[in-house]
């Protein structure tokens, strides 16, 4: 058959799955706190934005529509 690959011992898989995972550079504590950090910020950032936009649509459909609220 054409393009199969050779078939691997679940050991040997094993073994190339951890040296796959210690090459990877983890990120430090520091790292993953600032990062956490700054998620959340944007999170934050991104409901207000959302949340402006949609009282002045809001706003605005009430206006074209002549509903008082």
């Amino acid at each position: 058959m054409v393009g199969t690959m050779p078939k691997t011992s679940p050991f040997k898989f094993l073994q190339e799955v951890r040296a796959e995972g210690q090459k990877v550079t983890w990120p430090t504590r520091k790292e993953t706190t600032i990062t956490t950090i700054m998620v959340f910020v944007m999170v934050v950032i991104a409901s207000l934005f959302f949340l402006a936009a949609d009282q002045v649509m809001r706003l605005l459909v009430s206006l074209i529509l002549g509903i008082n609220t």
